[in-house]
């Protein structure tokens, strides 16, 4: 009889220590891909760059300071600007 308890107790701790460690990873996976999520850029408005346009130029002509010009085009070189090149000059990060 003692042994039918025994087996029964540790039978018992054992699938409890399974559930908790189940929802421990569960928690993770969640916690996980929630603080994972990356920024979503909505661009309102598209320039298409000429001749002559720079990102100072461009960022004069719509008004935007440095930082909203870099957030809008985060990949952008302003080195290697050339004609053509679709800039975003009006946007939204959500």
């Amino acid at each position: 009889m003692a042994y039918n308890k025994t087996a029964m107790l540790v039978s018992c701790i054992l699938l409890l220590s399974f559930a908790l460690i189940f929802s421990e990873g569960e928690s993770k996976v969640a916690f996980r891909s929630r603080s994972t999520a990356k920024p979503v850029l909505v661009c309102n408005e598209i320039y298409g760059t000429q001749v002559g346009d720079t990102c100072f130029s461009v960022m004069a002509a719509f008004h935007l300071t440095t930082s909203a010009f870099n957030t809008f085009n985060p990949n952008l070189n302003c080195d290697k600007v050339f004609v053509g090149e679709w800039l975003c000059v009006n946007g939204l990060v959500i």
